[in-house]
């Protein structure tokens, strides 16, 4: 036997069920009344009754117009029309181009200066073999560039003024003996002039001449003195640098 408790259950699922079944069905019918993005208003999904802006009704359906094929697709001269889904756009000829009906240098309607009509294209001009005397400098290398050309100086030559002329090799004797000497060299000349100075007095001194003698003595002391002089300096620098 079915007690109440059951009934009652019973009765709450099939409620439940109906709530469901409204529900689905309220979701189909909203599904069923939206539009494409193209129309407007619809009274059904496959029959439109009014467009958007650049689509066409044609049997309850939009269509989309070609304003590239009409004159509602306005360009400018270097700009060519391209057709989009309820519009179009204005895209920019090809550098080759001198007015366009496309993408690339295949669709101009003019090939630009520097430009040549090879085929069914506008191709690159290369100057440096077209021309017989695309540089006339003697010392320049021609190189050819997109829809142009440049006049390089060979090796060995830089431009000056306007005209490439032959660079100078710096040597020796230009520079000078001693122009690009450094520091530290200078220092070892000069130890290496005092030592040669120092030995040929020493000899001289060796044969018992006493002026030759008192210069070398003279030059022992001064040196000494010198040396003796240059380390207590350092010597002291470092003593009031510890401090």
């Amino acid at each position: 036997m079915f007690t109440e408790q059951m009934v009652e259950r019973g009765e709450w699922r099939l409620v439940c069920l109906l709530l469901h079944a409204a529900w689905l069905c309220f979701v189909l019918t909203a599904e069923a009344r939206t539009c494409p993005p193209s129309c407007n208003k619809c009274s059904a999904p496959d029959q439109c009754d009014e467009c958007g802006g650049g689509w066409l009704l044609h049997n309850g359906t939009c269509v989309d117009i070609d304003e590239c094929g009409t004159k509602l697709g306005v360009c400018s001269s270097d700009t060519y029309c391209l057709n989009t889904a309820g519009s179009y756009e204005c895209r920019k000829c090809d550098v080759a181009c001198v007015g366009c009906m496309g993408s690339g240098p295949a669709r101009c309607r003019k090939c630009a200066p520097a430009y040549r009509l090879t085929g069914f294209k506008c191709l690159d001009i290369d100057e440096c073999s077209d021309l017989v005397l695309a540089c006339s400098g003697l010392d320049e290398i021609c190189a050819n560039t997109e829809g142009s050309f440049r006049c390089d100086c060979a090796k060995g030559y830089i431009r000056k003024d306007n005209v490439c002329v032959k660079k100078q090799q710096t040597s020796v004797l230009d520079k000078g003996l001693f122009e690009d000497i450094q520091d530290d060299e200078v220092v070892v000349l000069q130890q290496m002039f005092v030592g040669v100075l120092l030995c040929a007095l020493g000899t001289l001194a060796a044969k018992g001449d006493l002026v030759y003698t008192s210069m070398f003595i003279g030059a022992i002391a001064a040196m000494a003195g010198y040396w003796l002089s240059d380390r207590g300096d350092r010597i002291l620098d470092s003593y009031l640098k510890g401090h």
